[in-house]
This record gives C-alpha cells, structure tokens and sequence, in this order.
C-alpha cells in the first residue's frame, strides 16, 4: 500500500469515521509557551483523534527532551491508541506543522509507513470551520508491531565522527539566529552555536506563509538547493531536540531522497557544555 506523506483536510473530512483511519493530535509545545497541549488537545481536536504526547512515548530513562523509545514501548503506546500495523494514520499538531512530522518520523522508524501529516495542520482544520470535540476519547486497544529502522536515526558519535570529513550533509532546522550563535537556546545550559559544517534551513521556509500547508515540490526543491544539501546524497536533519528536524526530513521524503536520518539528541544534547566543538555565524 503506498500512502502519500500529505493528506488534506478535504480528504480527512471525508474519512472521519473510517474504520482504517486513525487521527492523532501531536501537539507539542516548548516549555517557554507556557501551554499545555493534552488540555487543549482535550477542549478541542478533531473528532476521533487521539493525543500522541512525545514526551510520554519517550525513552524515559534518559536525561534528553523526548528521546526515542525502545520499539516494545512505542508498539505498547499506539496500540493502546487503537492503531495496528494495518492502520492509516493521520498527524496534525496546533501549529500547522511542527511537531507531527515528529510523529511521522517515529512511525516509520519503527516500521510503519501508512502515516501521513495533515496538510495545514490544527489551524487549517478550524479556518475551514470543520467539526470538532472535546472530552478525551476512549478507544479499543489494537496490538501493533515495532521493528526499529535504524539507518533512519543518527547519535552524537555518527556526527562526531562525521567533523571534517562531512561524508553526510548535516542540516539544521533552527531558526538563522540560533543556527548563527546570536540569539539565546530556549532551553537553559546550551551552548550558542551549530555543527561546524552544518547547513541552515529554518523548517518554517518549507511552509507557504499565507495557508501554513507544505510548499509544492518544486519549492522544496529550491529552498534545499539554496541551503546548499543535495538530495541524492546522504543527510541527517538536526534542529532544538529532534522535532522540527523532522519538518525538514518530511520534505526531503516529498521529493524522494533516500538516505535521510535524524540526529535524535540534537542541540539539546551537542550543546551541553563540555560537549562536542560548535561553530558559530551564518
């Protein structure tokens, strides 16, 4: 079965209900806006949808923002979500697009390639005035299998040993100021900074600023050729703690690259003082 990465809301709306179709909230928020996505996601989502919290479908026994979890967890997680190996699996966050594409990745790093991101996300969804509820839904437990796919995730020693060599583009979803080591992290005790050699693309010039929805695929293509990453050679996404890399790792999936890998601690973990050499400016 191939499943296309983007659904739109037109397509979900017409699916609400579908036995084979599962929706999932993945909103995540920073800790600095102060909101609390499982209370929202409680006063309102679409209906169906369950809430994917990516702190809690997390490896907890490391001292890293959202690490990814062994593969009997995360199968223990979405089953109780009502999702099996057969299911198709729709993601939208609050932010149109920021941390479901997290989710995405986390599916098909553990096997499961029927997943797709709502195009637009949570904002789309209300502008075009379609349905809603509240409440926190109970649904029937599916037995789901994880095999991890390892070749999709990279460690702080893959990009160490990468310095100098720059075998992989390495490619940073940050904002230009944090990338450049001019503006603060938001989380304290990092460093200022980037990879040395890395490449800067914040994720939010891979969505249309007027919809929210993903650039078409020519625009993609150009944003990345402008950032200097070739999509034919291997590339590991980077960004705060390995959710917006995945915004990037999604677009790259649009237009066909084959060796994309996410560095899951991110700058979360090579920021931390004492850690690996960082770079800084543009």
């Amino acid at each position: 079965m191939t499943t296309t990465p983007l659904v739109s809301t037109e397509w979900l709306a017409a699916r609400l209900g579908d036995a084979n179709v599962r929706v999932l909230d993945g909103s995540y928020h920073l800790p600095a806006a102060k909101r609390d996505a499982a209370a929202e996601f409680a006063a309102a989502h679409v209906p169906g949808a369950s809430f994917f919290d990516i702190e809690a479908v997390s490896d907890h026994s490391n001292t890293l923002p959202h690490m990814l979890p062994a593969a009997d967890a995360f199968a223990e997680a979405v089953g109780a979500m009502g999702i099996d190996n057969q299911t198709h699996v729709v993601v939208y966050d609050a932010y149109g697009l920021m941390s479901a594409a997290r989710v995405w990745w986390m599916f098909r790093i553990f096997g499961h390639e029927q997943v797709s991101v709502l195009d637009g996300g949570y904002p789309k969804w209300t502008k075009e005035a379609r349905p809603t509820q509240s409440g926190t839904p109970t649904v029937a437990a599916r037995r789901f299998k994880a095999t991890l796919r390892p070749e999709l995730v990279r460690a702080k020693s893959d990009l160490v040993a990468n310095l100098g060599a720059n075998a992989v583009q390495v490619i940073d979803a940050r904002a230009a100021a944090r990338f450049a080591g001019t503006a603060p992290e938001p989380r304290a005790g990092l460093r200022s900074g980037h990879i040395p050699g890395s490449k800067n693309l914040p994720f939010t010039q891979l969505l249309d600023p007027a919809t929210g929805t993903v650039l078409p695929p020519l625009d993609l293509a150009r944003q990345f050729a402008a950032a200097g990453i070739d999509s034919t050679k291997p590339i590991v996404a980077s960004c705060g703690s390995g959710v917006t890399a995945c915004v990037l790792a999604l677009g790259l999936h649009i237009l066909g690259a084959k060796d994309v890998a996410i560095y899951d601690g991110s700058w979360s973990e090579w920021g931390l003082e004492g850690g690996p050499p960082v770079a800084t400016g543009p």
